[in-house]
């Protein structure tokens, strides 16, 4: 949500600067999640200022340029060489000078540098309106009244005013400051201050010459629904202050009318809908529910089947609007329009809902509608754009206000009492403090004595029913950082299963960052186009949106979105790790899966002046993985290739039938769903089963070996399809005991070797922990390797 800085100075005075405001609203329970300072033109007109030319003469070597004098109001003169044709002595102008950054209407903005034109030494520039963004002219220089004050800054003579917009992360039950009113009532809160709410004093009936009788058959879906009448407006564009003030939340001006019922949406929260008058057939309005499939165009042009729950707005004939959610192509206010017949309704938060749910649509409106309105301030609403719309587009009040509120909502009633607000903050504030914020926050109190309270929390506080709500309120008030740690905290021991699962994550956390891993957290909802086995998908019924309508499968394809944004934004070199869950719906049940991600992309290390930068490969994701299996203890896992749906190519470490890790490549198609175009290396543990192998490791501790350990090599021709992990398991069944290591430390593929085949050089580490190894017994072990080698793998031993 948009809240503009000065916008909400509009209804409470306060001299905290912008990031002052921010971080007090954050420690209120609303938080700031940035500020961003808004000129209203381009550049702001910083660095500009108003000049008098004080003399002007005809460039020595030039026709067409001027070469003026100008007092900016400091100590010395500025010689400009200006080439306007209407530039003269007297003038009062608008100056840029040395250093200034001018931003034109059109092409890029530039800096004015001091330099010789023809000669002539330039030190700013006059400025005409267009180069500056203050019109379209480009005629001439910009020509102020004589009276204008010399040396001042171009903003403040133009009233330029710098603002702040604040995205404030609205949480769902915060309801009621969904609007710059909303927003200062918390703020008035804390500074114990009054609200400045505009005047609609001046509201009145001129005269009943447009009477639309309003009939509401659904009460529950429209407890409330307020309106009144306006004949003889002119549409067209807004001033510049409203379009200005819409414009600096991110909405888009369109005519006088529209841009009025947006304001009073973000100013007071209030949704209204602007009709044209004359549209509405039999001068009537019905608010009720239609038939189902009844075809309705909305103001997109698509055509939609209403359901039989869906209210809507109708005249004497057909449906005009979707209540609370989206217009009609033919009810809305259009150039041609001259009356207009507005509405101010509080519907009902769950069929608003429903509805905006069932057809897709999300607005301004069925945002404010879904969580909640004040049910109370719709007259209120309706006469302060009814007041605009007669100071900007003319006309008069036809109708008096028509009213439909058969039954007013009352005050929540909340009972508490110092002692539990004071038990779950866990601090002693003062009643009369708590009675101060209560009070401060428009909450009423119904009867109190020396503990107990009764209060009436007003109906648009629509999360606080409860004492607990009360509390939270005092608490967020009062102040998160006003509540002091205590110095002696009590806890209790509890028994832990070894290994502890949180210590044993941390473990593996702490070494991949340190060596130079970033741990990420994804959502774990994702796009149900990631879903490879959709009929394992866990759907979302009431999914926020597209993007996030399934529960992930997998953790790579939201990882591979993160290595998109980060690519995208010139940070091509990834190490992430995530730890996470994955869900599936097997068999009729819900199955979570805890698993860890790791990913590489980009260079393995940053390019230096003793190193050259090199790619990632398959290599550096398999040590990642070798590292996290050998710091856990791991072993007696077998291995295998892989090449399917989740990779180009990798490796899977597998024990039995239960797969440990799988790594290597991702695919072409994953990587292209997530807008990827270079090399990604990723690896897939199940994080549960490496826990479980964890438990059932024993540490087994043993004195280093006091004699020597041997190596030996063998070269040898073997089949393509003959994996190094057969040929060390070939070995290891031939000799458990004395055998500690094998290594492959030479592979080669080439057209000097027979077809079919390829050269493996393995090294075999030998140790006997209790005696010195002798020729003669190790010779025996090596020709018992080199007979079953032959004979299980074919291996042909090279001299």
């Amino acid at each position: 949500m948009k809240i503009s800085y000065n916008w909400l100075k509009q209804f409470i005075q306060t001299d905290k600067t912008p990031q002052e405001l921010s971080l007090l609203l954050t420690d209120i329970g609303l938080e700031v999640e940035s500020v961003e300072k808004v000129q209203p033109i381009a550049g702001g007109l910083e660095g500009l200022l108003i000049g008098k030319v004080l003399n002007c003469v005809q460039h020595p070597n030039a026709d067409r340029l001027k070469v003026t004098t100008v007092d900016v109001g400091r100590a010395e003169m500025l010689q400009i060489v200006c080439g306007a044709s209407n530039v003269s002595a007297g003038q009062v102008v608008v100056v840029a000078t040395v250093g200034t950054t001018v931003h034109p209407n059109e092409g890029e903005p530039f800096k004015i540098n001091k330099s010789k034109i023809r000669g002539e030494v330039s030190e700013g520039m006059i400025c005409a309106e267009d180069e500056i963004g203050l019109g379209v002219s480009h005629d001439g220089i910009m020509e102020l009244p004589i009276t204008t004050v010399i040396g001042i800054a171009a903003k403040d003579h133009f009233k330029m005013e710098d603002d702040f917009l604040y995205e404030i992360g609205l949480t769902p039950n915060r309801a009621d400051a969904a609007s710059h009113l909303g927003v200062a009532r918390d703020l008035a809160a804390y500074f114990r201050t009054e609200i400045t709410m505009p005047d609609v004093s001046a509201f009145h009936t001129e005269n009943e010459n447009l009477t639309i009788s309003v009939e509401v058959e659904d009460s529950i879906a429209c407890p409330r629904y307020s309106s009144v009448t306006i004949s003889g407006v002119t549409i067209q564009p807004s001033p510049d202050w409203l379009q200005d003030k819409l414009k600096v939340i991110g909405i888009r001006p369109i005519n006088n009318i529209v841009d009025i019922t947006n304001y009073v949406l973000h100013d007071l929260g209030q949704p209204l809908h602007a009709f044209d008058a004359d549209q509405i057939t039999g001068k009537k309005v019905l608010v009720k529910k239609c038939a189902e499939g009844t075809p309705f165009i909305t103001l997109d042009g698509v055509v939609r089947k209403l359901s039989a729950e869906d209210l809507m707005i109708c005249d004497a004939e057909q449906p005009m609007t979707i209540a609370g959610v989206y217009g009609g192509k033919d009810s809305g206010v259009t150039e041609a329009t001259t009356n207009i017949f507005l509405e101010s309704a509080y519907f009902n938060a769950v069929s608003v809902r429903k509805t905006a749910k069932r057809h897709g649509l999300k607005t301004d409106a069925s945002f404010r509608y879904e969580r909640g309105t004040d049910p109370e301030i719709t007259v209120y609403a309706l006469k302060r754009a009814a007041l605009l719309i007669q100071e900007l587009a003319g006309g008069v009040i036809s109708s008096s206000i028509s009213d439909v509120y058969p039954l007013p909502m009352k005050p929540f009633e909340v009972a508490v009492s110092y002692h539990n607000i004071n038990k779950l903050i866990g601090a002693n504030i003062p009643n009369e403090e708590i009675k101060n914020i209560i009070l401060a926050l428009n909450i009423k109190i119904a009867t109190e004595d020396q503990d107990n309270l009764v209060l009436e929390v007003p109906v648009y506080r629509v999360d606080v029913t409860r004492e607990c709500d009360i509390t939270e309120e005092v608490l967020r008030i009062y102040g998160y950082n006003t509540i002091e740690i205590p110095s002696k905290i009590n806890a209790s021991l509890s028994y832990i299963d070894k290994p502890d699962s949180e210590q044993t994550q941390h473990v593996i956390a702490d070494m991949l960052t340190a060596n130079g891993f970033l741990e990420i957290w994804c959502n774990s909802l994702t796009k149900a186009v990631y879903s490879k086995h959709i009929d394992e998908a866990v759907k979302i019924l009431n999914p926020l949106s597209s993007d996030l309508n399934v529960m992930r499968q997998a953790l790579l394809m939201p990882a591979l979105e993160s290595v998109a944004y980060n690519h995208n934004r010139k940070n091509p070199d990834i190490k992430f790790y995530e730890f996470g869950k994955t869900y599936h719906l097997i068999n009729e049940k819900y199955v979570e899966r805890p698993c860890l991600l790791i990913v590489l992309s980009g260079a393995n290390q940053a390019e230096y002046w003793n190193h050259k930068s090199s790619a990632v490969s398959f290599y550096h994701i398999k040590a990642a993985v070798d590292a996290v299996i050998g710091r856990l203890g791991i072993a007696n896992y077998q291995v295998e290739e892989v090449s399917n749906e989740d990779f180009a190519y990798g490796i899977r470490y597998y024990r039995g039938d239960k797969t440990i890790v799988t790594f290597g490549a991702a695919t072409t198609a994953d990587k292209k769903k997530a807008d990827v175009n270079k090399d990604v290396f990723y690896a897939d543990f199940d994080w549960a089963l490496l826990l479980n192998m964890v438990k059932k490791n024993k540490i087994v501790n043993k004195e280093v070996p006091k004699y020597p350990a041997v190596r030996r090599d063998l070269s040898m021709l073997v089949d393509l399809q003959v994996t190094f992990d057969e040929l060390k398991t070939i070995a290891f069944k031939t000799e458990k005991r004395l055998i500690k290591n094998v290594q492959v430390f030479d592979v080669y593929l080439g057209d000097k070797l027979p077809e079919g085949k390829k050269s493996y050089a393995l090294s075999f580490t030998l140790q006997d922990e209790e005696q010195t190894l002798t020729d003669k017994q190790i010779d025996a072990v090596m020709q018992k390797i080199i007979y079953n080698l032959a004979q299980t793998a074919k291996a042909e031993i090279r001299k």
